[in-house]
């Protein structure tokens, strides 16, 4: 780990595994600060988008077994590549492979690549639903965790990869087409109203996603989140009435909280200065 904030002598070559809701915007702003971009997209149309914005694209649906066209695309991808984003969401579906399964052929190729850092994009959703703050020690990457999303980390934290990893575990996303007015809008009997909203807006995502790169913050595992935790009830009515929808119903005997997630780690290791960290004025 290191504290200070070193540039590089020059620019290295980023790939942004899972240019999607924020992978894309995320490529785009690497490639305006000058850095040489790939990325990957599942979506046939949409390589024309990431060429036309600068970044070299590629046609990449990961599995626990890649097919040979995906096993070559993966290794054309990395090739020459210095620094991964992984930037792929855990699928929600039962059927969907373990996580840790689908990320090892990636692990696999960045090692035979020579990939020297990653930034593993995680979530708070790592965490215990308890009524308290949760900071990163709370829940410990391990290839035994009960959480795959943890299980998945603990690949490419390991200190027998000949890369350095920082981890950012990102609260719930909203931004341009995420819009938290939406998220709860017309709902009934909903629970833990005293609850903490624990969110994080897309250009701060971004934010911290560059300012890690540039700063050279490697081998940490951060929460990246606003600073301020409204209730539930108050920040999802609002947002509800900033949409003119119908807001959502809250139990009114639930006086259940939840957990609150603990950014300063990232505060006092990364000097990036939030744009969203009041969620009642992000509305």
């Amino acid at each position: 780990m290191t504290d200070s904030l070193p540039t590089y002598s020059s620019l290295p070559t980023v790939a942004v595994l899972g240019c999607g809701w924020l992978g894309l915007p995320l490529a785009k702003t690497l490639v305006a600060q000058g850095y040489a971009v790939v990325g990957s997209t599942t979506t046939p149309s949409q390589l024309l988008a990431l060429r036309d914005a600068g970044i070299m694209p590629f046609l990449l649906r990961l599995a626990p077994t890649l097919t040979a066209t995906d096993a070559d695309t993966l290794q054309a991808m990395l090739t020459g590549v210095e620094v991964l984003i992984l930037n792929v969401p855990p699928r929600r579906s039962a059927t969907s492979p373990d996580y840790a399964a689908l990320l090892q052929p990636v692990c696999d190729a960045a090692e035979a690549c020579g990939v020297s850092m990653v930034l593993f994009v995680s979530s708070t959703g790592v965490y215990p639903d308890e009524p308290r703050p949760m900071q990163e020690q709370d829940a410990l990457a391990s290839a035994e965790a009960s959480s795959s999303l943890l299980r998945a980390e603990a690949l490419f934290t390991s200190s027998l990869k000949p890369w350095q990893t920082t981890v950012v575990r990102l609260g719930g996303l909203f931004g341009p087409g995420r819009l938290p007015g939406r998220f709860l809008a017309g709902k009934q009997d909903v629970a833990q109203p005293n609850a903490p909203v624990n969110l994080i807006h897309l250009t701060d995502c971004i934010g911290v996603l560059t300012s890690i790169i540039r700063q050279q913050v490697w081998g940490y595992t951060f929460n990246a989140c606003a600073a301020q935790h409204p209730s539930r009830q108050e920040f999802y009515i609002l947002a509800a009435q900033q949409l003119q929808v119908a807001p959502p119903a809250f139990r009114a005997a639930d006086t259940t909280s939840g957990k609150r997630i603990d950014s300063q780690l990232l505060r006092e290791k990364v000097a990036y200065q939030f744009q969203h960290d009041d969620l009642l004025a992000a509305l």
